[in-house]
């Protein structure tokens, strides 16, 4: 447990910098955009209602999809920018929508008097109704922050560091510790801001009449303390990234974050830095290597060739992986550095007394129960070509299909809460929970060979080429599968799953 809090907190500086920053720069750029848009908006009934639907419509996308569409937009690229992006759009709303509704509810008699001394129509905007409604706007702003608070965890899924890194991290790996330091870290960075902001506030609604009370000054002297703080950690966050010689990528699952911490050891023994980017989805890490904001990262024969190269059929294990080279050289600049040595298949499995009594022991035979069993799916397979192949080919369907995160997959069929999941061969977990792998009798599913897919930049080292090549063929399904359950059963930090393939590798 303390070596476990140790780890995580050694974490908190660089995830609190990635957060942070993050959440500043989204708000500054969206008050930037949306009190100006406001200001527009109460001003002209024409474009009030279309401007307010607009922003409301944005919330309404589910953030991760947002996330997805902005690096779709970016072509691919990941880390700080999509995230913005992203953040930006979320934190309009509240304060679009304040900002129109502050300026309404200015009482008419006191603009009457306005324009009875003299003043313009700019002069009434930005001397009266702009201060009278800043309370307002800054209750706008304060409800903006909270969410981009909040909201910037997700940035972890597009390449961006913040305390989601912890919660991602650790719902994988099922660290509870982890998910807890980063839920609490975020959760404290927004109280932090909302009551700076909140301090802003009062002092705008009581800057009249309060000018002259102590509680005024003494308000006014710890906002100003507080903000001057948030300035200089805001500094030191913005500060520029270390330079590092490769950066590894990984999608959101144990085993690529073993994969990845023994690749960086591996790096790093050989002279070079390195950071991570973990926790991308399968997608955004394959288009960030082809752009090379990715060096390397583990990629599976079977994932290429159904998702990206859009193919159904099984020619075989050597002729896929072959095609599947050919692919990523001609299409992408990509190669493949190293094949490990494992697969890692999709499959689907049951409980073993259920599928003993149902007398299950191949997909085929499954297919008279389908209709009345409900399956569970990682939060990707089954809008893959996998699960498709797998439904068209055996022609069956289930009565419900469920999505979860990997973790609680599992936990759902040891609770019989569904019949059926979509299991990963190299997995501890299909031993721990006593389930039965359902054979492929028609080969539904292609074989999903581990690889390190590396960007054409990275293949221009040659000592980086030389040094990962020593990987190939160095990690059997056991060791690997062996290597996840330290992690995933026994719950062991990622750090000792590392350590057991490092051990492997050196046998």
């Amino acid at each position: 447990m303390t070596e476990n809090l140790a780890e995580q907190l050694a974490l908190l500086p660089e995830y609190f910098r990635g957060h942070l920053a993050l959440t500043l720069i989204a708000l500054v750029i969206g008050m930037v955009i949306s009190i100006p848009l406001g200001v527009w908006a109460a001003q002209a009934p024409r474009v009030k209602r279309p401007l307010l639907t607009l922003v409301s419509i944005i919330q309404t996308f589910p953030s991760v999809a947002i996330l997805a569409l902005v690096v779709a937009m970016l072509g691919g690229r990941i880390g700080s920018l999509p995230a913005i992006i992203a953040l930006v759009l979320y934190s309009m709303l509240p304060i679009v929508r304040n900002t129109v509704t502050g300026l309404e509810n200015v009482a008419e008699e006191v603009v009457t008097a306005a324009r009875g001394i003299g003043m313009s129509p700019r002069q009434i905007l930005t001397k009266v109704r702009i201060p009278l409604a800043l309370p307002v706007i800054i209750a706008g702003i304060r409800t903006a922050t909270v969410w981009t608070v909040g909201l910037a965890t997700l940035s972890t899924l597009v390449g961006a560091s913040s305390f989601g890194n912890y919660i991602f991290t650790g719902l994988q790996t099922r660290n509870l510790l982890a998910v807890t330091v980063g839920s609490l870290a975020a959760a404290c960075m927004a109280v932090i801001l909302d009551s700076l902001i909140g301090g802003i506030q009062w002092l705008a609604a009581n800057r009249n009449a309060g000018v002259q009370t102590a509680r005024y000054r003494a308000v006014k002297v710890l906002i100003m303390i507080g903000l001057t703080s948030v300035l200089v950690v805001s500094g030191y966050s913005l500060l520029p990234d270390r330079k590092v010689d490769f950066v590894i990528g990984g999608k959101g699952f144990t085993e690529q974050y073993i994969v990845a911490g023994a690749v960086e050891e591996v790096l790093q023994e050989a002279g070079f830095t390195t950071e991570q980017r973990l926790g991308l989805g399968s997608e955004v890490v394959f288009q960030a290597t082809a752009n090379n904001t990715i060096d390397v990262y583990l990629e599976y024969s079977g994932t290429v060739w159904s998702n990206l190269m859009n193919r159904e059929d099984n020619p075989g294990r050597e002729a896929v992986m072959s095609e599947v080279e050919a692919y990523l050289a001609a299409e992408h600049g990509m190669a493949n550095l190293a094949r490990l040595g494992f697969q890692n298949l999709y499959a689907l499995a049951m409980r073993r007394e259920q599928a003993e009594r149902l007398g299950i022991r191949t997909i085929s035979d499954l297919k008279p129960f389908a209709e009345g069993l409900v399956a569970g799916g990682d939060l990707e397979f089954f809008g893959r070509p996998e699960w498709i192949s797998l439904r068209d080919t055996y022609r069956i369907d289930f009565a419900e299909k469920l999505t979860f995160d990997t973790t609680l997959m599992y936990t759902a069929i040891a609770e019989e809460q569904v019949d059926v999941i979509a299991a990963y061969t190299t997995d501890g977990r299909v031993a721990e929970f006593d389930l039965v792998i359902l054979e492929d009798p028609l080969n539904a599913i292609p074989p999903y060979d581990g690889f390190l897919a590396v960007s054409g930049d990275a293949m221009d080292n040659r000592l980086f080429v030389e040094t990962l090549s020593a990987l190939a063929g160095k990690i059997s399904d056991e060791v690997m599968r062996n290597a996840n359950r330290l992690v995933d059963v026994e719950n062991r930090p990622v750090t000792d799953g590392v350590r057991f393939i490092r051990e492997a590798l050196t046998e």
